[in-house]
């Protein structure tokens, strides 16, 4: 089984630590883990032109590390979104890539509990876990980006989806949080 973790953290703030604990906990449960620190490669706003459904169907036409990301993000078993919590929503580095997952479903529609979204464009989409880091606690933030991370979930076609809020300076214990068994 595969895991990425996209690191969405500030180049001034880094968390290197939750990352470390991430993979750790991820490689006990069984995972081969893969971490991109997004703030280190290079990914280009999307500019909303769909060239990723007409022109390069399942493919971003902006030339940069996106392509290469995206494609490791729909091999991957689960993909773990690591962010700072900003103003309950993810970091512009990790939202910046975010934009860029258009490519990985359809332009058509269908409908999922009542809701309209976009059909899926492969057979296997990878599970997702959320991990949100805050200064300090802030429950109205930590829902917030819990929801956002569940809409992201759906938005992926994830099966299985977890979200967890953990202070920066905490030292989190992740190795009960998504193991194999819990999918």
């Amino acid at each position: 089984m595969r895991a990425l973790i996209l690191n969405g953290e500030h180049p001034a703030r880094p968390l290197t630590h939750i990352q470390a604990a991430l993979s750790a906990a991820l490689r006990e449960a069984g995972y081969q883990v893969e971490s991109i620190t997004l703030h280190q490669t290079s990914i280009k706003h999307c500019v909303g032109c769909w060239g990723c459904w007409v022109k390069t169907p399942g493919e971003c036409v902006i030339q940069d590390d996106n392509p290469a990301i995206a494609d490791r993000v729909i091999n991957s078993d689960l993909v773990v979104l690591l962010s700072p919590v900003t103003f309950g929503g993810y970091s512009a580095e990790l939202k910046r890539f975010l934009d860029h997952m258009i490519p990985l479903i359809m332009p058509y529609f269908t409908r999922i509990n009542g809701e309209v979204h976009h059909k899926t464009r492969y057979e296997h989409y990878p599970d997702l876990l959320g991990v949100g880091v805050l200064d300090a606690p802030h429950p109205a933030q930590a829902a917030l980006i819990d929801e956002l991370i569940a809409r992201n979930a759906l938005n992926m076609h994830a099966t299985h989806t977890d979200s967890v809020v953990v202070t920066s300076d905490a030292q989190p214990q992740f190795h009960t949080l998504f193991t194999p068994e819990a999918t």
